[in-house]
């Protein structure tokens, strides 16, 4: 069995596509390497994979549809893990077309290669986001309307899900859309709060808490989640489109991941308590019954001991780019 990965020099693609690797099943990694962050950490991830056994990596937009599904049919992988998109809420204010052509026409790309494969592919599956539940209270469940994204990056998201249920309609693609909530660790995205927090932080530069800290978010350990995409993506579940949670399920709110940096990193924050910005939502929080119901349950990693296992690579991260430097 071959996989490939889209977004394998993401964080979670790089997550994923180690773990296989290490379990002896080959992957195909495609990556565009945007600038969207720093590349160094992106080419960081490809030099680990590349010291697996099984790894083969192509430079590639996957918007380029013919040329993808060209690479597609020459490697005819029996399952696709899709996880290359545009990320970032807030970025999509700033440059929306960055988010139709990553999440539009980079996920038709992959469908259409996926359909070019006919009975070889035995499952497609693919990143949604927790955004595509827009502003609401509770626990969010996989049957709760999805017809008000307050971003364009969900509203792209969405627009996945939907291209996806309708290629499985016409054409028969056994497809598995995940909508991951907040997830974080170790070799994540310097974009996302826990991160950009660490930098500031251990710089004594002040961090900036929308909605005065009050924002809530289901955290996520990364690997918590990697046992569940590979069963998953090596499940065959025949014919037709699911739709899953994966997250955490106990989410807090802004400053008690602040505790948990502080205590982690052995500084003080420095906080400045603003308003909400454009696009966020207040609360995320998966209901999971259904994954577990599919898969059984998932394990769950406290926040503090997640955060601590971030802060160890972290300090790590940061002492390798200053050698790197010195050099």
């Amino acid at each position: 069995m071959t996989v490939l990965v889209t977004g394998a020099a993401g964080f979670i693609g790089f997550h994923t596509a180690r773990a296989f690797l290490q379990r002896g099943v080959p992957v195909v990694g495609v990556d565009c390497l945007t600038d969207y962050y720093d590349v160094r950490l992106k080419q960081a991830r490809l030099a680990e994979l590349e010291r697996l056994d099984g790894f083969r990596f192509e430079l590639l937009d996957l918007a380029e549809a013919e040329a993808f599904k060209a690479l597609t049919l020459s490697v005819r992988p029996e399952r696709i893990l899709h996880l290359a998109a545009q990320a970032g809420v807030r970025h999509s204010l700033e440059n929306p077309f960055a988010y139709t052509h990553s999440n539009i026409s980079g996920h038709l790309s992959v469908l259409e290669a996926g359909r070019a494969l006919g009975s070889d592919l035995k499952h497609l599956v693919y990143a949604s986001s927790s955004s595509v539940y827009g502003e609401r209270e509770g626990a969010f469940k996989e049957t709760d309307p999805v017809d008000r994204p307050v971003s364009l990056y969900a509203a792209t998201k969405r627009a996945d899900e939907l291209m996806s249920a309708t290629y499985a309609h016409l054409y028969g693609l056994p497809l598995t859309g995940l909508r991951f909530f907040t997830v974080y660790g170790p070799w994540g995205r310097p974009d996302m709060a826990y991160f950009s927090f660490a930098e500031k932080m251990l710089q004594g530069a002040p961090i900036s808490l929308f909605n005065h800290g009050r924002n809530r978010r289901d955290f996520t350990f990364i690997a918590d989640i990697v046992p569940v995409l590979l069963a998953v993506t090596q499940d065959a579940p025949g014919p037709g489109d699911r739709v899953f949670n994966i997250g955490g399920s106990s989410p807090v709110d802004t400053l008690a991941l602040v505790t948990a940096l502080e205590a982690a990193l052995g500084v003080n924050a420095v906080t400045h308590l603003i308003d909400a910005q454009p696009g966020d939502v207040s609360n995320t929080w998966a209901d999971t019954s259904r994954l577990q119901a599919a898969y059984g349950p998932t394990p769950r990693t406290s926040l503090t001991d997640g955060v601590s296992a971030f802060a160890d690579w972290f300090r790590a991260w940061k002492d390798a780019q200053r050698s790197s430097r010195a050099s």
